[in-house]
């Protein structure tokens, strides 16, 4: 497939079939916890008022506890509902939805800011946050249905995310049954499982009649035959309760079916995926860098030896690196109003790469700086440190990007 040719047919086949897992999310959205459009939360019309509004109120709290989640590896549920409460969740649905009507830079600044006090929590709402921007893309480019979707969240839905582990090829069982399929997996990571109300998923359909499948659905927590498996205990970002959701023969209904394609095969979909997800995700890690430089700067305020002083200028340099790379990602996205085509993902992946070098190297030297009691447990400097190394498994991982970006560079496809 040459990029020109994926380019039009990944506009065209937005109004079929682009579903960044949630096209009918309103089916799984529909039963969650009784939230429904016509109600929406007084923490979605918050949202519209000052970054402030979200951010400076809650930080000190957030930051209070961060090491304490760290430490015993909870989620911080209430805290969460704390930032839903105030808007945060609801803060890119645009406001006639009932939404903050925030641009997808100003939703990147939320993440960061709050990553500075708490980068697991900023995390985690990256994960719901991304699937919100790819239905505002979607809605941007004319498919009403999201629509639907964009008034459940500004209503309290909190959406979970498996993408990343799923990617082309999917995992899971799925059979055909009336006015629906029945499905089995384990899907994990899934950060915020905790707190969700629906789970946007894919699942491998092998049997499909036109060969080997993928099936992206939504699915609420409250079905029958789904459960989370609390297996999440990791270095770092141990606070986003990344546990593993199980579901066993899970009646999925046709409507709540967003897209059928074929398995292992590039989809257009991918390409809006990676522009509307990687930028917010990453920005979430550059709040991370934040905070690790603010430590720097203070270390050197203490004592400013001149090796001191050269590990800063090194931490200032990498951060330096990461939010400009950051900046280029977000203001490319053109607030979700980009063209889903190759050659976008492919740039958006690179920056990713880059981004990702620069934010681990700015907490590194700023361990650097800090010195030695910075590498004990429980110090800032060693958990910002370990967080920071969860940006190298978001897609892509660097190896797989650069044969990613390598392959659209030459008319190849993605995937070759």
């Amino acid at each position: 497939m040459t990029n020109a040719t994926n380019a039009t047919n990944a506009t065209n086949a937005t109004n079929a079939t682009n579903a960044t897992n949630a096209t009918t999310a309103s089916n799984g959205l529909a039963s969650t916890n009784g939230a429904t459009a016509a109600n929406p939360t007084n923490g979605a019309a918050a949202a519209s008022g000052s970054t402030g509004t979200v951010t400076d109120e809650l930080a000190e709290g957030l930051r209070a506890g961060a090491a304490e989640r760290d430490r015993t590896g909870q989620l911080a549920a209430e805290t969460f509902g704390a930032l839903k409460d105030a808007g945060a969740t609801a803060y890119l649905v645009p406001a006639e939805h009932g939404g903050g009507g925030r641009t997808f830079e100003d939703t990147g600044q939320l993440l960061r800011r709050l990553a500075r006090d708490d980068g697991a929590t900023a995390v985690t709402l990256a994960m719901h946050t991304h699937l919100v921007a790819a239905q505002v893309w979607r809605w941007r480019h004319g498919i009403v249905e999201a629509e639907g979707v964009l008034r459940k969240v500004a209503a309290g839905a909190v959406l979970i995310s498996t993408g990343a582990a799923d990617w082309v090829g999917s995992s899971g069982t799925c059979r055909r049954v009336q006015d629906g399929y029945v499905v089995s997996a384990r899907k994990g990571p899934a950060s915020g499982c905790e707190v969700g109300d629906v789970l946007v998923t894919s699942i491998r359909w092998d049997e499909a009649p036109d060969g080997p499948s993928v099936l992206h659905c939504a699915i609420p927590f409250s079905a029958a035959g789904l459960r989370i498996e609390p297996t999440w205990d990791a270095l770092g970002l141990r606070a986003t309760g990344s546990h593993t959701v199980a579901l066993d023969d899970v009646f999925v209904p046709d409507a709540a079916v967003s897209l059928i394609r074929a398995a292992d095969r590039w989809h257009p979909v991918w390409n809006m995926v990676m522009g509307a997800a990687m930028p917010l995700i990453m920005a979430a890690y550059l709040g991370i860098a934040d905070a690790a430089l603010a430590l720097a700067r203070d270390a050197v305020a203490a004592g400013s030896e001149p090796d001191r002083l050269h590990c800063l200028g090194e931490t200032i340099n990498a951060h330096t690196t990461a939010a400009d790379v950051v900046a280029a990602m977000l203001a490319s996205a053109d607030d979700l109003r980009f063209d889903n085509t190759d050659e976008h993902a492919a740039a958006t992946l690179s920056r990713k790469s880059v981004a990702t070098d620069a934010v681990i190297a700015t907490c590194r030297h700023a361990l650097e700086t800090v010195g030695g009691r910075g590498y004990r447990r429980g110090h800032d400097a060693e958990r910002l440190l370990r967080d920071a190394h969860g940006c190298l498994f978001h897609p892509l991982p660097r190896a797989r990007q650069l044969a990613f970006s390598a392959r659209v560079a030459i008319g190849q496809g993605p995937l070759g």
